[in-house]
């Protein structure tokens, strides 16, 4: 793989993509750091070899220039950090940017505007690129979380570097967990699949059902498969146009000698809030009026007994909804048989927006072997896809 090891950096001004598009408060200031300090270890690297770097982000989705999306208000995060006063352009392109550049000194880290201030970003536009490449004499790809946009900064921008592009080590770290799960597990592999919806997560079933050998499934999803196979699921999530996908799936992964794991029981609520009456009752009998919000207490031994046998553990998307106490608990349970089987040695990655807020919330996050940073690139690369932003490292 085309990591920065392979270059050396002393009087080179590395042009690094990270993705900074972190969430900001109603005083702009940044609430979660995670993407940030992600970033560090490639740019400490760059410095410590006596070069330049130069960072390029978007943040949000502006329509045009929004001072509210400005990365201006992030650069004193940034400079705490990394431990280095940053500079700021207030352009990502032209003269201004291109000047701040040329007074860039060794050891010194500059942050350039907001991309998606220029549409020509998202559009991939070649001459935006080339502008860009413009800036800096190495190109570095540290950005997982926009990998699978074909962007002019992720994707375009590569061609103008053909000697001179890697990965850096955030980029690298995402792919190796991925190939971990998918080609270099150690059986038995289990991937756990929450959330609302099966329609979300087909791509993925299909492709990893040749490589795992157990499938946790939770969250809403659960119901259109209970529905699909004749059970009574009262007023609970279900797709009723994948009933009979669900029970295709339920077939490949017999022919296919994968188990698939549903829960039994379910913690049920009279309506959709924390302060609703619930119950306990069995997963296949739902009464009419009451709705599956959270896997019961005899699933979540189960589903810990699983756990604690595996080697790999892919998570993604929580049982429950776990935002409300009262329907967290299958999602904690869960996440506490994680941690304990991979203080047993085994590999956990967890991705996926909701699964990773659900480790941080409850404290998972350096309790699991890998947290991936990005959403929907590592849910493409789960589904066997190439993403943009790394064919153009590679190629």
């Amino acid at each position: 793989m085309k990591t920065l090891d392979l270059f050396n950096f002393k009087d080179k001004k590395a042009l690094i993509r990270v993705d900074f598009n972190v969430p900001l408060d109603a005083n702009f200031k940044v609430t979660d750091t995670t993407r940030i300090e992600a970033a560090k270890p490639t740019i400490a690297k760059i410095l410590g070899e006596g070069g330049a770097v130069v960072l390029m982000s978007h943040l949000g989705r502006p329509k045009g220039v929004e001072s509210k999306y400005s990365l201006k208000h992030i650069t004193e995060t940034v400079s705490k950090i990394i431990g280095v006063n940053v500079k700021f352009s207030n352009n990502c392109v032209g003269d201004e940017a291109e000047q701040a550049v040329a007074n860039l000194q060794k050891g010194e880290v500059l942050l350039l505007e907001n991309l998606r201030f220029h549409p020509e970003e998202k559009t991939g536009n070649i001459n935006f690129a080339k502008q860009l490449a413009k800036l800096g004499d190495i190109y570095v790809n540290d950005a997982f979380g926009t990998a699978h946009r074909a962007h002019a900064s992720t994707a375009i921008i590569a061609q103008f570097f053909p000697e001179a592009k890697c990965f850096g080590y955030l980029l690298a770290n995402e792919i190796n967990s991925i190939k971990r799960v998918l080609e270099d597990s150690q059986k038995p592999v289990t991937a756990v699949l929450g959330g609302a919806k099966v329609s979300s997560k087909i791509g993925i079933i299909k492709n990893i059902l040749d490589k795992v050998d157990h499938i946790i499934i939770g969250g809403g999803m659960t119901f259109t498969f209970i529905k699909a196979q004749g059970g009574k699921i009262g007023n609970s999530l279900c797709e009723d146009d994948k009933l009979d996908l669900a029970l295709e799936i339920l077939e490949e992964a017999k022919a296919k000698n994968v188990k698939i794991h549903l829960p039994i029981d379910t913690v049920i609520a009279d309506n959709f809030s924390n302060d609703a009456k619930t119950d306990v009752v069995d997963v296949n009998n739902i009464p009419e009026g009451w709705m599956g919000l959270d896997a019961g207490p005899k699933t979540n031994i189960i589903f810990s007994f699983i756990i604690a046998q595996s080697k790999t553990i892919l998570w993604n998307g929580p049982l429950g909804v776990f935002e409300m106490p009262n329907f967290a608990k299958g999602t904690i349970e869960l996440g506490n048989a994680i941690a304990e089987a991979t203080k047993e040695g085994a590999f956990s990655l967890v991705g996926g927006g909701d699964s990773v807020a659900a480790v941080k919330q409850f404290g998972f996050a350096n309790k699991v072997s890998y947290v991936s940073t990005g959403g929907g690139a590592m849910l493409e690369m789960l589904e066997g896809k190439t993403l943009p932003g790394i064919a153009a490292i590679i190629d």
